[in-house]
């Protein structure tokens, strides 16, 4: 080693990496990788890789420094490896993307919020950021709305769904009341976040190709999210006509969104049954799964 040579003591990104993946135990986080003997502690690479959404090979290019994640993909990183607010701006800082982060939208579910989705099983419950954009959810979630890994990018978003006629199994008391709470909520929250630009270029777009939220947008109504029964046309049980809550998570600014049913009652046993047969259309994860850069839906997010 010569005299200039400078040694780093600071942590890089792929040292942290194999650290947090390595403290993550598969029952904490519903992998549905095979539960055999491991030779190392924590979840696999292609188990973190399914829950991230990225290939395998991606998070061991990560893990080796050969790899350099975008924004989005270090979100679904530090969402799978249930990363602290602190270690997620850890993380932030290493990959050079705290001055890009700064004024967004949070999106970091915290170990609290984990262990609620984990333990409320016999419940559909998700977790969506202030802006509805779909973070996280549970099994009976995926199997009650045919939700599944493989969306990304804007596809994840309520509104922008919506908007683009894909309103999944859902069937509102009043679609009309519906859309016109998504859109007062994007707006108060265009508000609250006027430094986000994955959101100010959604809304723009959002503007351009739909009247309907042009309208609702550039109008003066305002509506607020309540309590309400909402029936899901589900393909294999039938209409299930349930109530939706939503719950704000203050401190984080992100939605809760549980749904449940009476006791006793025929949508109980509905819900029972989904919690047997699953999502039985999903596939099952593959170590070849594509990463996220090579995702249309994520393309543009990630050379912003």
């Amino acid at each position: 080693m010569t005299e200039n040579a400078v040694v780093s003591e600071g942590p890089d990104l792929a040292t942290m990496l194999r650290s947090w993946r390595a403290r993550v135990r598969p029952e904490d986080v519903g992998s549905p990788f095979a539960r055999g003997a491991r030779r190392t502690p924590g979840l696999r690479r292609e188990e973190v890789g399914w829950l991230a959404g990225v290939s395998p090979d991606y998070v061991k290019r990560l893990e080796q420094g050969r790899a350099h994640p975008s924004a989005d993909v270090l979100r679904a990183l530090s969402r799978a490896l249930r990363l602290t607010d602190a270690e997620f701006q850890l993380a932030c800082r290493l990959a050079g993307h705290a001055a890009e982060l700064a004024g967004s939208i949070p999106q970091l579910i915290g170990p609290n919020v984990q262990r609620l989705l984990s333990r409320l099983g016999d419940v559909p419950i998700a977790v969506f950021d202030a802006a509805w954009t779909l973070l996280e959810h549970n099994e009976l979630w995926a199997a009650l709305h045919g939700e599944t890994r493989r969306r990304a990018g804007r596809e994840t978003n309520l509104v922008w769904r919506i908007f683009h006629n894909d309103p999944g199994r859902i069937r509102h008391t009043s679609p009309e009341d519906h859309r016109a709470s998504l859109v007062a909520d994007l707006r108060d929250v265009a508000s609250r976040y006027p430094a986000d630009r994955r959101l100010a270029a959604m809304i723009s777009d959002l503007r351009r190709s739909s009247t309907d939220f042009a309208r609702l947008w550039d109008g003066s109504a305002v509506a607020h999210h309540t309590s309400e029964r909402k029936t899901i046309d589900h393909p294999q049980v039938g209409a299930i006509e349930l109530d939706c809550d939503v719950l704000s998570l203050r401190g984080a600014d992100l939605r809760i969104v549980v749904f449940t049913a009476a006791p006793d009652s025929e949508a109980a046993d509905q819900l029972r049954f989904l919690t047997v047969i699953g999502q039985q259309d999903m596939t099952s994860p593959a170590a070849g799964s594509s990463d996220h850069a090579e995702d249309p839906g994520l393309r543009t997010a990630e050379h912003d």
